[in-house]
């Protein structure tokens, strides 16, 4: 798989996209979107059927494109129904994985607490 020790961003494309499009075709996509495809982020593309996918990768050398192909079943749908407009979704690299391996991806769960405030101390009733 898409192998780093670094941090990546992965940005779902909100729409079903053209597989037939190559590098500059998919940055164009890309770039329509508002991002910047040499940023170092990776971006999924699937077809209408979805039985295919590409993601678009910048190593820091060049332009990388995955393509997977699914034998039996289809992809999750990560773009909103039609006439829903959207800026596209964001994945973990983790969920990237799951969702090559054709997972469903249903909903995120925090693991961490939300951020914690300390409580202010204030002294007891004076005893009278």
């Amino acid at each position: 798989m898409i192998g780093s020790t670094r941090t990546l961003r992965v940005w779902a494309y909100p729409a079903p996209a053209d597989l037939r499009k190559g590098f500059d075709g998919l940055g164009g996509l890309v770039t329509k979107l508002g991002h910047d495809p040499l940023a170092g982020d990776c971006f999924l593309f699937v077809n209408r059927l979805r039985t295919r996918a590409k993601v678009l990768l910048w190593d820091g050398t060049g332009l990388c494109v995955y393509h997977k192909r699914l034998e039996q079943g289809r992809f999750a749908a990560l773009w909103a129904p039609a006439g829903t407009a959207t800026a596209g979704r964001t994945l973990t690299l983790s969920e990237l994985s799951l969702f090559l391996e054709g997972c469903t991806l249903l909903t995120r769960t925090a693991l961490s607490p939300g951020v914690v405030r300390p409580r202010t101390w204030t002294p007891p009733p004076a005893a009278t």
